[in-house]
């Protein structure tokens, strides 16, 4: 059954109410600024779906944006996937059309199109200035993860969205929709949006964990967890705080990059994996170029068993033939993912062996390809655990590190084996 704007009243989206509003607003800029699980992205995607899939809104389309290209794939298109499938369920398909190569949906109903683009060289902003619908135009804009742009992308998307829409449809609007956490009080979307007087054409959304009804239990633990060890990271991703700075990073020789993604391209390559369930489970290629240790894709996953990982692994083309140093407290997924013909070993671990990890790690140059986007976001957050006094430990925050934890066993075929004892070598 069809309703009478072209929504198929086979399912009821369960929306917190606490985006009402912001779903309903047609201001030009519409900011979504929350914490780590506050739902304002699974929002934003539903709210997509469901308006690309109205008669109402006919002649809409929506461009999808991330900094890198690459990154739109593993987290907004999957996201807008998930919300067509949470909508129409198995009649999904007679809905949307789905595109994955390059990524590309298609409203069934409306005619309306979802593409995906990036922002972060020459090259990714001049095919933004070429987007072109055969269907209506370009009438919506997504910045997801926005405080990875810069205020001159924000500027050649705002330019994309021109031009009269009253012969296309008098019902539509332009718009553009940015979702973030607040990392840093210095942001420029916070003197843009949020520092100076309120805006006719701004409508501005908080949220926290604390509004989204589905968040769990698991979750809320992990937050609390977060406030004993890590406040200034609380603030951020549990309270929705303007980040004041993050002191104690634990690495700080780091940067992004559009990295060549074939091993022929480096010195060296090998997998490092982190194995997780409710936490992240976290897989990471790697490879040395020149002394620099870049990090050239990521599997970033939760509530995933051995065998959709490596189904996940696979359809990513992660190489088999590269070592994959893995967890040592999982010998069973390790025996699994060597059954499907990886080569995984168990990291050796012992007395000191973290901080061996992390000295390498912090005395090593280590580029990131922009679409790593967990790792990058851990690396921003990564700091040393407090004591009760407020002092720094020698301990890293044991929060938020699943894919630390996979680049401290990546660091494992670098670190110099010690020699054995002997008489000799302690001057006897």
């Amino acid at each position: 059954m069809i309703t009478d704007n072209g929504v198929p009243a086979v399912r009821t989206v369960r929306f917190n109410g606490t985006f009402r509003a912001a779903n309903e607003s047609r201001a030009r800029y519409r900011v979504f600024c929350g914490g780590a699980g506050s739902g304002k992205s699974f929002n934003a995607a539903h709210d997509f779906i469901l308006k690309l899939s109205d008669l109402r809104f006919r002649g809409a389309n929506l461009l999808v944006v991330r900094k890198a290209e690459s990154s739109c794939r593993g987290s907004v298109f999957a996201e807008l996937l998930g919300a067509v499938r949470g909508v129409f369920g198995a009649d999904a398909a007679k809905y949307w059309s789905v595109r994955q190569d390059p990524p590309e949906l298609t409203s069934l109903v409306t005619g309306g199109k979802i593409v995906f683009r990036g922002m972060f060289d020459e090259g990714q902003r001049e095919r933004v200035k070429s987007i072109a619908f055969e269907n209506g135009k370009l009438t919506w804009i997504w910045c997801e993860e926005a405080t990875e742009l810069e205020p001159q992308d924000l500027e050649i998307l705002d330019d994309r969205l021109r031009g009269d829409l009253s012969a296309v449809n008098p019902a539509l609007y332009y718009q553009i929709t940015l979702t973030f956490n607040p990392v840093s009080a210095n942001h420029w979307l916070k003197r843009r949006f949020f520092d100076a007087p309120p805006a006719d054409n701004v409508f501005v959304h908080r949220s926290t964990f604390g509004d989204n009804h589905f968040a769990g239990a698991d979750f809320a633990r992990r937050m609390e967890e977060r406030r004993l060890t890590d406040p200034e990271g609380y603030e951020v991703y549990a309270l929705g705080q303007w980040g004041r700075g993050r002191s104690g990073l634990i690495l700080t020789r780091w940067r992004t990059d559009c990295l060549p993604q074939s091993p022929a391209a480096y010195d060296r390559c090998w997998l490092a994996q982190d194995f997780g369930f409710q936490h992240a489970n976290c897989l990471l290629m790697v490879g040395m170029k020149d002394g620099t240790l870049c990090v050239l894709r990521e599997s970033y996953h939760r509530q995933k068993d051995t065998e959709e990982l490596i189904a996940l692994a696979e359809a990513a083309n992660f190489p088999r033939d590269l070592p994959m140093y893995c967890d040592s407290a999982e010998p069973d997924r390790i025996r699994t993912w060597r059954r499907h013909g990886f080569r995984a070993v168990p990291v050796v671990k012992g007395p000191g062996s973290v901080r061996a990890q992390i000295e390498l790690l912090r005395s090593t140059e280590i580029v990131v390809d922009a679409s790593c986007t967990n790792t990058i976001d851990e690396l921003s957050a990564w700091c040393w655990l407090r004591d009760a006094n407020g002092a720094e430990t020698d301990d890293p925050v044991l929060v938020h590190d699943d894919a630390m934890a996979a680049l401290r066993y990546a660091a494992t075929p670098l670190l110099r084996p010690r020699p054995p004892l002997s008489k000799r070598s302690l001057g006897l």
